[in-house]
């Protein structure tokens, strides 16, 4: 059973403010011990259920936040940037099932650092008219992918997204959202306890790889710069639905693709703090 692990780390255990997540912040090396050790109760879990090859893929901002040193030895670990697929880097039809570690709500929502990829530069996003963040788009890719999400981390308004988005997925809430930086936070060992419970249990069945229709899908993305989405117009493909939101049309995975080089773009002509 091959198996593949996302994690992103505002949705860790004991995480809630922008000191925890980000490089020089002054709680950041816990925070990237923190991640490491809900990302290793994961492993335990997989492990457990039988798994015989798992790639972690750490999908946070630089995407170095994971040390190769902290993780369980039964894991691969994918670290870095820049990375064509970004937060799937590494997923691939062989694989069984996906888990989702750390994740974090859409942006709008009032859960634990919530935003939607960029910080406040991504007001809101659609595929095919329904509103979606990481957790949706992850969830989307993976499916067109053939790859069924067995298991999904976070806040509990990250596991309220994902049961709204589908109720098959295994959610664990790590802790409770108070604000967007304040939560009420489950003792560590139980959280961790309950990840690696929550895992091996999902995969001792692994889910059914999903049935996905071979249609083109729309990507919508609203963004806090008219002056973003006037230069992804220059991108073939991309159509403008007002002067802030920009569009394209393909399968899941090459859109997944496509918003990666969008938020290159975005990146290279805004400056603005990651959560504000």
């Amino acid at each position: 059973m091959r198996i593949y692990i996302s994690v992103d780390m505002e949705g860790v255990t004991g995480l809630v403010d922008v000191d925890d997540v980000q490089p020089g912040g002054r709680d950041y090396e816990r925070g990237r011990l923190m991640m490491a050790q809900d990302v290793n109760a994961a492993i335990r879990g997989a492990v457990a259920a039988g798994a015989t090859e798992i790639t972690v893929n750490d999908a946070h901002g630089p995407m170095r936040n994971l040390l190769s040193e902290s993780l369980h030895p039964a894991a691969r670990l994918i670290r870095g940037k820049p990375k064509q697929m970004g937060m799937l880097e590494g997923l691939a039809p062989e694989h069984d099932a996906v888990i989702c570690v750390g994740y974090h709500s859409r942006a709008g929502a009032l859960g634990v650092l919530s935003h939607s990829f960029m910080g406040h530069e991504i007001e809101d996003m659609w595929l095919d008219g329904r509103p979606v963040g990481e957790i949706g788009l992850a969830h989307a890719t993976a499916a067109a992918s053939g790859v069924p999400v067995a298991v999904l981390t976070g806040d509990d308004c990250a596991c309220a997204e994902m049961t709204e988005w589908d109720a098959s997925v295994t959610t664990v809430a790590v802790k409770y959202a108070r604000d967007r930086f304040t939560a009420d936070l489950r003792p560590s060992e139980e959280a961790r306890g309950e990840i690696e419970k929550a895992v091996a249990a999902s995969l001792s069945k692994p889910p059914k790889a999903p049935v996905v229709a071979a249609v083109p899908s729309t990507l919508t993305v609203r963004w806090q710069s008219a002056s973003v989405a006037s230069t992804l117009l220059g991108i073939p493909g991309v159509t403008s639905a007002d002067t802030r939101t920009a569009q394209a049309q393909g399968t899941v995975p090459n859109l997944y693709r496509l918003f990666g080089v969008w938020m290159r773009v975005a990146a290279s002509l805004t400056n603005q703090p990651p959560y504000c």
